[in-house]
């Protein structure tokens, strides 16, 4: 259970989504999340990072982000979608689900909106709010969290850098804490990108995680690949995971 807090950054922070006696799945989401979830870019940073980005879905579009981590020992999967109804809130409404010891059951469930202040147009910055709440099943406890994502483009959307910073409320332990990100996207080929992060909390070491992103069909099929683990630390709290995107056009009315 320890690896829960991953998912905490991210929702979800993708964010997603810590101190040391944190279980690393609450991460996610946030973000990430983060997302959750530790995201976008194209679209939003979305998968595979947990640093949020200051972008959103298309205006009367959905997306689904769902993608498997594998842990020592444990794996979970997560499916977040999300709709833009308004043209300036997303919506996300998810969870995952865990196996550990050949038993499946109910990990995380998040609910989250996004808005932002300001649009990031290539070569210039956004800033946005992300607020929502996590709820962990098997620990019958609710976190609460808020943080600003912001974007800034260098190189016509090349390189783009996110910031995070933000609050969250553990429901387990009930103390508040401060959370953090920073991420980047970097072009390598047309529809393939380098994804690097690291992200935590005023408490304990930060994480850090490593991907590849690449369009199917651009702006609308999206699959990436990461690796993460916790800064100086062993092969106890590492992941890897495998992520799907889809984007649809507008359609909502």
């Amino acid at each position: 259970m320890q690896k829960e807090n991953v998912v905490r950054i991210a929702c979800f922070q993708r964010p997603g989504r810590f101190g040391a006696a944190w279980p690393p799945l609450r991460l996610a989401l946030l973000g990430a999340a983060l997302l959750a979830a530790h995201v976008t870019h194209e679209v939003r940073a979305a998968r595979p990072m947990l640093t949020d980005d200051a972008r959103i879905t298309d205006a009367k579009a959905c997306q689904l982000e769902t993608w498997v981590m594998r842990y020592p020992g444990r794996s979970e999967t997560w499916a977040l979608p999300a709709c833009n109804f308004t043209g300036n809130l997303e919506l996300t409404v998810g969870g995952a689900i865990a196996r550990e010891a050949g038993r499946t059951r109910t990990a995380d469930a998040v609910v989250q909106g996004k808005t932002l202040f300001k649009t990031m147009a290539p070569n210039g910055w956004g800033v946005g709010l992300t607020a929502g709440t996590a709820g962990h099943p098997q620990a019958d406890a609710r976190d609460w969290y808020a943080y600003v994502p912001a974007s800034f483009s260098f190189n016509d959307d090349a390189v783009v850098v996110h910031g995070n910073l933000g609050w969250l409320r553990d429901g387990t332990i009930r103390r508040d804490r401060l959370t953090w990100g920073l991420g980047s996207e970097t072009r390598l080929a047309e529809n393939t990108w380098l994804i690097a992060e690291t992200f935590g909390q005023n408490q304990g070491k930060p994480f850090h995680q490593l991907g590849l992103r690449h369009w199917l069909a651009p702006d609308r099929i999206q699959i990436d690949a990461t690796y993460g683990n916790r800064n100086g630390s062993g092969s106890g709290e590492r992941w890897f995971s495998i992520g799907l995107r889809l984007l649809s056009l507008p359609f909502l009315p």
